[in-house]
């Protein structure tokens, strides 16, 4: 108890003015469309992905903010090392995913039948001439340019 006054009286006094129960920063949002406060990870609407965007946390809530619209407000959680995932941001992320993939199987048959049509695109066989005919051309062998083998 004797040492419990000495500690009181050498305390400071709390300051007048509460500190700020919330900050914000600054962030470029990933291809997974989660930014981290704290030790947890946030959804984000997946629209936000490459842009960055500005985060403010309080002691009640997390928001996300691209340009002028709020792409993510999640309850806070005081838990550590959670994932919080928004189900409308789970589904678009999953539509976007479904576009990409059929994207690229598009390109990929388009390609698969441009390999199918011949070397131009169109279908037009073209004739193939042996190497030799082109070296006889611009007589690199005996016997080229009009001068034939006798």
């Amino acid at each position: 108890m004797d040492r419990w006054e000495a500690d009181r009286a050498a305390m400071l006094t709390i300051p007048p003015v509460s500190p700020p129960h919330w900050w914000r920063f600054h962030t470029r949002i990933g291809r997974d469309h989660y930014i981290r406060v704290d030790t947890n990870d946030y959804s984000v609407h997946p629209r936000a992905i490459g842009k960055t965007v500005m985060v403010r946390a309080d002691n009640e809530q997390v928001t996300v903010i691209a340009g002028n619209d709020i792409v993510a407000r999640h309850t806070r959680c005081w838990a550590k090392h959670q994932s919080i995932t928004d189900p409308e941001h789970a589904a678009a992320a999953q539509t976007l995913r479904g576009e990409v993939i059929y994207q690229q199987a598009a390109r990929a048959q388009a390609a698969r039948a441009a390999t199918l049509l011949g070397t131009d695109g169109l279908g037009i066989d073209v004739e193939q001439r042996e190497l030799a005919t082109y070296d006889r051309m611009f007589t690199l062998i005996e016997g080229g340019a009009g001068k034939e083998d006798t």
